[in-house]
């Protein structure tokens, strides 16, 4: 049995959603998680500006963004 593919469409919000949570985790830190925080917003900040745009490319390029942020 083959296993179905994961489409970056599928998978986009999924990977926002995660991040999202990651950056809760950073809020919840306080003062010394403020410049991740500050990071992992702008990225999702593209994120969100990218999938408006609809520009593949841009799109693809957070993607693979918000796949590199580690939990």
């Amino acid at each position: 049995m083959s296993k179905a593919s994961t489409t970056v469409g599928d998978d986009f919000p999924k990977q926002q959603a995660r991040v999202r949570e990651i950056l809760g985790h950073y809020h919840e830190i306080g003062p010394a998680g403020a410049f991740g925080a500050m990071m992992i917003e702008a990225d999702l900040r593209a994120a969100d500006e990218a999938l408006a745009s609809g520009d593949i490319v841009r799109i693809l390029h957070a993607y693979q963004t918000l796949k590199e942020i580690e939990d």
